[in-house]
Protein backbone atom coordinates (compact mmCIF):
# COMPACT_ATOMS: atom_id res chain seq x y z
CA UNK A 1 0.00 0.00 0.00
CA UNK A 2 1.31 3.42 -0.92
CA UNK A 3 0.97 5.94 1.90
CA UNK A 4 -1.13 8.99 1.15
CA UNK A 5 -1.03 12.48 2.61
CA UNK A 6 -3.69 12.85 5.29
CA UNK A 7 -5.45 16.07 6.15
CA UNK A 8 -8.39 15.92 8.50
CA UNK A 9 -9.89 19.30 9.37
CA UNK A 10 -11.04 19.31 13.00
CA UNK A 11 -14.68 19.70 11.95
CA UNK A 12 -14.56 16.41 10.02
CA UNK A 13 -13.03 14.30 12.77
CA UNK A 14 -15.27 11.88 14.58
CA UNK A 15 -15.53 8.26 15.51
CA UNK A 16 -14.77 8.65 19.19
CA UNK A 17 -14.48 5.26 20.85
CA UNK A 18 -15.20 4.86 24.57
CA UNK A 19 -12.69 2.47 26.16
CA UNK A 20 -13.07 2.35 29.92
CA UNK A 21 -12.30 5.87 31.21
CA UNK A 22 -10.75 6.85 27.85
CA UNK A 23 -12.38 8.52 24.88
CA UNK A 24 -10.11 7.72 21.94
CA UNK A 25 -10.38 9.29 18.51
CA UNK A 26 -8.24 7.60 15.88
CA UNK A 27 -6.59 10.17 13.60
CA UNK A 28 -5.23 7.50 11.24
CA UNK A 29 -7.69 4.86 10.09
CA UNK A 30 -6.61 1.22 10.14
CA UNK A 31 -6.49 1.03 6.33
CA UNK A 32 -4.33 4.21 6.19
CA UNK A 33 -1.80 3.07 8.79
CA UNK A 34 1.87 3.12 7.88
CA UNK A 35 4.61 3.09 10.53
CA UNK A 36 2.56 4.76 13.29
CA UNK A 37 -0.86 5.32 14.79
CA UNK A 38 -2.17 8.63 16.12
CA UNK A 39 -5.01 9.36 18.53
CA UNK A 40 -6.62 12.19 20.40
CA UNK A 41 -7.18 10.83 23.92
CA UNK A 42 -9.56 12.39 26.43
CA UNK A 43 -9.90 11.38 30.08
CA UNK A 44 -12.74 12.99 32.01
CA UNK A 45 -12.21 14.65 35.41
CA UNK A 46 -11.92 12.45 38.52
CA UNK A 47 -10.79 9.30 36.67
CA UNK A 48 -8.05 6.74 37.17
CA UNK A 49 -7.12 4.57 34.19
CA UNK A 50 -5.89 1.00 34.31
CA UNK A 51 -2.13 0.46 34.06
CA UNK A 52 -1.06 -0.72 30.61
CA UNK A 53 2.05 -1.15 28.49
CA UNK A 54 3.14 -2.00 24.95
CA UNK A 55 5.64 -4.73 24.20
CA UNK A 56 6.59 -3.38 20.77
CA UNK A 57 5.43 0.22 20.37
CA UNK A 58 7.25 3.30 21.55
CA UNK A 59 4.59 5.82 22.65
CA UNK A 60 4.54 9.62 22.70
CA UNK A 61 2.01 11.85 24.47
CA UNK A 62 1.59 15.62 24.12
CA UNK A 63 -0.86 17.44 26.42
CA UNK A 64 -3.32 19.50 24.38
CA UNK A 65 -5.68 20.57 27.18
CA UNK A 66 -6.24 20.13 30.89
CA UNK A 67 -4.06 18.51 33.49
CA UNK A 68 -3.51 15.29 35.40
CA UNK A 69 -0.88 12.86 36.58
CA UNK A 70 0.87 10.16 34.56
CA UNK A 71 2.06 7.15 36.56
CA UNK A 72 5.06 5.79 34.61
CA UNK A 73 6.72 2.64 35.97
CA UNK A 74 5.12 3.55 39.32
CA UNK A 75 6.50 7.12 39.40
CA UNK A 76 4.05 10.08 39.25
CA UNK A 77 4.60 12.88 36.72
CA UNK A 78 2.37 15.97 36.87
CA UNK A 79 1.00 16.92 33.45
CA UNK A 80 0.02 20.38 32.19
CA UNK A 81 -0.68 22.01 28.83
CA UNK A 82 2.28 21.54 26.46
CA UNK A 83 3.97 18.71 28.41
CA UNK A 84 5.50 15.85 26.42
CA UNK A 85 6.10 12.20 27.35
CA UNK A 86 8.16 9.53 25.60
CA UNK A 87 7.47 5.96 26.77
CA UNK A 88 9.85 3.24 25.56
CA UNK A 89 8.33 -0.22 24.96
CA UNK A 90 7.53 -1.96 28.25
CA UNK A 91 6.88 1.27 30.20
CA UNK A 92 3.84 0.76 32.43
CA UNK A 93 1.55 3.75 32.35
CA UNK A 94 -1.73 5.00 33.72
CA UNK A 95 -3.33 8.39 34.24
CA UNK A 96 -5.18 10.15 37.04
CA UNK A 97 -7.27 13.27 36.57
CA UNK A 98 -8.44 15.74 39.19
CA UNK A 99 -10.92 18.53 38.56
CA UNK A 100 -9.76 19.01 34.94
CA UNK A 101 -10.11 16.74 31.96
CA UNK A 102 -6.90 15.61 30.28
CA UNK A 103 -6.68 15.72 26.47
CA UNK A 104 -3.55 14.44 24.74
CA UNK A 105 -2.18 13.65 21.32
CA UNK A 106 -1.00 10.02 21.48
CA UNK A 107 1.38 8.53 18.89
CA UNK A 108 2.71 4.94 18.66
CA UNK A 109 5.48 3.60 16.47
CA UNK A 110 5.06 1.00 15.24
CA UNK A 111 1.31 1.38 15.41
CA UNK A 112 -0.79 0.10 18.28
CA UNK A 113 -4.56 -0.26 18.47
CA UNK A 114 -6.99 -1.34 21.19
CA UNK A 115 -6.79 -4.87 19.74
CA UNK A 116 -3.02 -4.91 19.07
CA UNK A 117 0.03 -4.56 21.35
CA UNK A 118 -1.91 -3.38 24.41
CA UNK A 119 -1.37 -5.27 27.67
CA UNK A 120 -2.76 -4.53 31.13
CA UNK A 121 -1.47 -5.03 34.64
CA UNK A 122 -4.72 -6.48 35.96
CA UNK A 123 -8.06 -6.44 34.20
CA UNK A 124 -8.54 -4.77 30.83
CA UNK A 125 -11.09 -1.94 30.79
CA UNK A 126 -14.25 -2.42 28.74
CA UNK A 127 -13.68 -2.05 25.01
CA UNK A 128 -10.16 -3.46 24.87
CA UNK A 129 -9.69 -6.94 23.42
CA UNK A 130 -9.30 -9.37 26.32
CA UNK A 131 -6.93 -11.69 24.43
CA UNK A 132 -4.24 -9.00 24.54
CA UNK A 133 -4.45 -8.41 28.28
CA UNK A 134 -2.51 -10.29 30.90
Amino acid sequence: MELQILHRPAATLGGVQKLGPYEIESLVDRDEEGAATAYRVRIEPHQRTSVSYHRIAEEFYYVLRGSGTAILNGVPYELRLGDFLRLPPGTTHGFITGTDELVMLDLHTPGSRPDRDVYFVGDAPSGFTAKNSE
